[in-house]
């Protein structure tokens, strides 16, 4: 095994723990932003849910869920 390609392999190594510890603090500030998103949904008065065609119950049951319940786009 020539050195240049172990050189490499563990360049790709670290690469790949960096990128694991970036996705995790990724998925983690998912976490804070959606449990504030449905803590303010919650806050919501009928006007302001009509104006954004959301119901209370649909509001209700969108604030209810858990902040690892996370929506399809992330």
């Amino acid at each position: 095994m020539n050195t240049t390609s172990l050189s490499a392999r563990r360049h790709a190594g670290r690469q790949s723990r960096h990128a694991t510890r970036w996705s995790f603090f990724g998925l983690l500030r998912a976490w804070i932003d959606t449990a504030a998103q449905r803590r303010h949904l919650a806050e919501l008065d009928d006007r302001m849910l009509e104006d954004i065609g959301v119901t209370r119950d649909t509001a209700k049951a969108e604030a209810a869920r858990r902040f690892w319940d996370l929506p399809r786009s992330y």
